[in-house]
């Protein structure tokens, strides 16, 4: 197995070999620094190998989810997981990352020593235990638990003689043609799950607690198809990602400008694809306004076209308790049920669940403040890359490995060591790190690190301000640089 020594040291120590993690390796090797990835699991791809139900695809289109430098060669607009796992492998062999990943490499702890300036980062390998050395740690982690789906605890869930299934740990084996299949949960997850199940042949009901809002997409976008015609795949590459990422931009301003008009204008949509005496508004209809929680994405109309067939019915009730067959419902019907997939969210996790510590002090995370949204206060040489929840992942995780190189590059020019945001004792404002009302999001929330409301320490969900600010930045704003020989020292200095 390819491997770094316990004495070699590295410019930049990478967490994760997903998009964030093998974008921030290509933008490291172009700068020429030194740096290796470890990845806890088997092979590349992160969430995209993680996931494997049916379906499984993104909800951002493929241009502004894959690589601005390294351009999508098919014709689908919104890409399906395997696919997108595929791109990330060619990615990391076109630009010969792939012999810089150790995989089966689990992080369990990672201290900034002071003395130094490095960071010692303690790995479990199926060889034991290694310590890794790096200048730079570089968490490319994601913001979720991959050991354990959400689940809650559902009455009588001990009497179901069925199957019980999280989407996050699919069954390989799992057949389900001829079954009745109850999916648990309205979020994208179940989006995708239950028209691929139904056109598989399972007898699929969605049981929703409450409504979502879903928005119906292609999945060849036709505009961009004609650009494929007439221009060289390149110039496709950013064509795309600005027509996409300029719609999906605009949609949501007007989601959260003029909330009554997006809620006409989805329910118009929707209600164009279902039968006409179909009861849009219990099943449809959400009690919140479009983005304060996510618009779930329906590729070419799915989910309605499954509807309007009868290979699909929604349910929108509560969960009295399960019974040896299936479900009684609030309503007192009994929903019968083979196989029941609880597609009922994430458990937020920082980090990747990794304890971060300085001279052996442990960092409280949820006390901290996210700074550039990369940044983490008071924690030197350290960065975070988490994207948005608006639009596509990669956007603002590309921003992010950018600044790093940029950062590394401003410390390697005047002799600095360590750098790490602070707020020069200034009180903030504390919101949630996610501006969001999701139930997986209000649960976590307490476990994340803050968001302030203005200036570096605010983290935007606008992709447009931020690379504005990405362009304008100062460097050697709010932050404090220094030499493990000195004391910290002012960038004015």
């Amino acid at each position: 197995m390819s491997d770094m020594s316990r004495d070699e040291l590295v410019d930049v120590l990478i967490v994760g070999a997903g998009i964030s993690g093998i974008n921030a390796a290509i933008r490291l090797s172009a700068a020429g620094r030194s740096f290796r990835i470890v990845e806890r699991r088997e092979r590349i791809g992160g969430t995209w190998d993680l996931f494997r139900y049916p379906g499984i695809r993104s909800d951002s289109d493929i241009y502004t989810l894959s690589f601005g430098y390294h351009p999508w060669h098919e014709r689908n607009t919104i890409a399906d997981g395997a696919d997108i796992r595929d791109y990330l492998e060619h990615a990391a062999r076109d630009y010969d990352i792939a012999g810089r990943i150790t995989f089966s490499a689990k992080v369990t702890g990672a201290d900034f020593g002071t003395g130094t300036d490095t960071w010692s980062v303690r790995v479990e390998t199926p060889e034991g235990t290694m310590t890794y050395r790096a200048r730079f740690l570089y968490l490319c982690t994601g913001y979720y638990n991959y050991d354990d789906g959400y689940t809650p605890e559902f009455p009588g869930v001990e009497n179901f003689s069925g199957q019980l299934i999280h989407p996050q740990h699919w069954p390989e084996d799992l057949d389900c043609a001829g079954k009745q299949v109850t999916v648990i949960g309205s979020g994208a997850t179940a989006i995708t799950l239950v028209p691929s199940l139904a056109r598989a042949g399972a007898k699929v009901s969605m049981l929703q607690r409450s409504p979502s809002y879903i928005y119906p997409i292609a999945r060849v976008d036709t505009v961009v198809n004609l650009a494929r015609k007439v221009l060289p795949l390149s110039v496709v590459q950013h064509f795309a990602r600005i027509w996409l990422g300029g719609f999906n931009w605009i949609m949501y301003q007007v989601c959260r400008k003029a909330p009554g008009f997006a809620k006409w204008f989805l329910r118009r949509r929707i209600t164009k694809l279902l039968p006409a005496d179909y009861p849009v508004d219990v099943h449809f209809t959400p009690r919140y306004n479009p983005w304060d929680q996510r618009v779930c994405a329906d590729t070419d109309g799915d989910l309605f076209e499954a509807i309007s067939n009868g290979g699909v019915r929604m349910v929108t009730d509560t969960i009295d308790t399960f019974t040896p067959s299936g479900i009684r419902l609030g309503s007192g019907e009994e929903l019968p049920a083979d196989v029941v997939i609880t597609a009922t969210g994430l458990n937020l996790q920082i980090f990747g669940g990794i304890a971060l510590s300085v001279d052996g002090l442990p960092i409280d995370s949820p006390s901290r403040f996210i700074y550039k949204g990369y940044l983490i206060e008071g924690v030197p040489n350290a960065a975070w890359s988490v994207g948005y929840t608006n639009a596509s992942w990669t956007l603002r995780a590309d921003l992010s490995a950018r600044a790093v190189v940029r950062l590394l590059d401003y410390m390697d020019r005047r002799g600095y060591t360590h750098a790490y945001p602070d707020r020069h004792g200034e009180e903030l404002e504390a919101r949630p790190f996610f501006n969001l009302s999701s139930g997986y999001v209000q649960r976590g929330d307490a476990h994340m690190p803050r968001s302030g409301v203005s200036g570096p320490w605010a983290i935007r969900h606008n992709y447009v301000l931020d690379f504005l600010a990405f362009h304008r930045d100062r460097i050697d704003e709010n932050m404090r640089f220094g030499t493990a020989a000195s004391k910290a020292i002012s960038p004015a200095a």
